[in-house]
């Protein structure tokens, strides 16, 4: 179960969804809060949140977002699992301006802050367990860090634009490793049935890297609601050992109303 909420949060951030670029055409507002249950196998192995709030840097107006997430249960026995990553982001383009990572998943533990200056075009690593700090040049708007990635897309694409079968990337940094780039390819919609009842979702897959941790390169799937909000309903992984699965739990403070189908 290493790293699941990693796994929960890098599949998240890669969701379409509509219009935008200032807070006026955000599909999202501050106060939204958003609560994933998942298992591992037949454990309920944790919970992870996401919320959004407003601030300032230098006073420009950010929205920051707290993403955290726990073990639970005989989950936490086996392996214990206590992550926070934090993103702040414009308001105005959905530009990152600092990303924030403090985990400690089984022992395994990462304190890490990245400032990112785009006028100088700059971003700095500061690793602040191993005090080191990494330097990468910032040639491309369109980079994003782990959390700011899900908010920007949501603002900035629409599922009903696209084609059965495309795949669309997007470049992120979020560790010393650097710049990687990440696919997403669009299977089309489904209803599933959840907690909530049914919802109309669109379906996509990440392309990932086959190896140690996941089954094979298209072994994750992840769905969205098919209405404004653009919201993660589940997540589904199979990994060398076992898989896990993500659902959405509980929500509160939407922009938009969430939609049912109703019988």
């Amino acid at each position: 179960m290493k790293k699941l909420y990693l796994l929960f949060i890098l599949s998240a951030q890669l969701l379409m969804a509509q219009s935008g670029g200032d807070s006026k055409a955000s599909v999202f507002k501050p106060g939204e809060w958003l609560k994933f249950r998942m298992h591992y196998g037949m454990l309920n192995a944790s919970y992870a949140t996401l919320h959004v709030k407003s601030s300032k840097i230098d006073g420009v107006p950010m929205y920051h977002v707290v993403g955290k997430g726990k073990t639970t249960g005989w989950a936490s026995i086996f392996f214990k699992v206590d992550d926070t990553y934090e993103s702040y982001f414009s308001k105005k383009d959905g530009k990152p301006y600092r990303f924030i990572r403090k985990i400690d998943e089984g022992g395994y533990t990462k304190d890490v802050e990245i400032n990112f200056d785009h006028k100088k075009e700059k971003a700095v690593l500061n690793d602040k367990k191993n005090n080191k700090k990494y330097n990468f040049d910032l040639t491309e708007d369109s980079i994003q860090d782990l959390i700011s990635a899900f908010y920007f897309l949501r603002n900035n694409y629409n599922p009903e634009d696209l084609v059965k079968g495309e795949s669309l990337d997007l470049k992120m940094l979020f560790d010393d490793d650097g710049v990687f780039n990440f696919k997403l390819k669009y299977l089309g919609t489904q209803t599933l049935k959840t907690k909530f009842g049914k919802v109309k979702c669109y379906k996509f897959r990440p392309l990932v890297q086959s190896g140690r941790v996941f089954k094979e390169k298209e072994s994750l799937s992840l769905w969205v609601s098919a209405d404004d909000n653009r919201i993660p309903i589940r997540i589904k992984a199979d990994l060398a050992v076992g898989s896990i699965k993500a659902d959405l739990d509980a929500y509160n403070g939407l922009k938009h109303q969430f939609k049912l189908i109703m019988d």
